[in-house]
């Protein structure tokens, strides 16, 4: 698989991971994919359609065909193969902690990145307080914009903390 093909493998995947319901229409992919996902250059609907059949004969989505719109859906495996690409093998020492206070107008996506934190193995640390030992700052950084939040998010790297005992 080339670069460009493995960077729109990894985009489909990422952009299902990101909807709220698990699901896209693949004609708003086809169609509006820098919404989904920045830096896909001109979207082929060839290189598309090969991304998407890798994808489902991989068993990472689900395609499901409606009257007028066929659908993606990531399944299990997929969910997996995202989460472990930011699986930590060895700790650096150092913590990763988010601040944010999204307002009550962006509940949806407030709850959005609060499941995605807990997935991502974050740990409650305080109201809006939440502390991981993944490094996995640039994806939550480039998730956090992508999500169109960062002027309600702070993301530290941090190498000590006193005073919590982090279960």
């Amino acid at each position: 698989m080339g670069v460009y093909k493995k960077s729109l493998a990894n985009a489909i995947l990422f952009a299902l991971e990101k909807t709220i319901d698990g699901y896209i229409r693949v004609e708003d992919f086809a169609y509006h994919h820098y919404r989904y996902h920045y830096g896909i250059p001109d979207l082929k609907k060839s290189s598309l359609s090969q991304a998407l059949k890798r994808l489902r004969e991989g068993g990472l989505i689900e395609q499901i065909k409606l009257k007028n719109d066929v659908l993606i859906k990531l399944t299990e495996a997929g969910k997996d193969l995202i989460s472990n690409q930011f699986e930590e093998k060895h700790w650096d020492g150092k913590w990763r902690v988010v601040i944010f206070d999204i307002p009550e107008e962006k509940r949806i996506i407030r709850n959005l990145f609060r499941r995605n934190l807990k997935k991502w193995g974050f740990k409650h640390l305080q109201k809006s307080v939440w502390i991981s030992k993944r490094n996995i700052f640039d994806k939550l950084e480039s998730y956090i914009n992508d999500l169109g939040i960062e002027r309600w998010v702070v993301v530290m790297e941090v190498n000590r903390l006193t005073g919590h005992t982090i279960s």
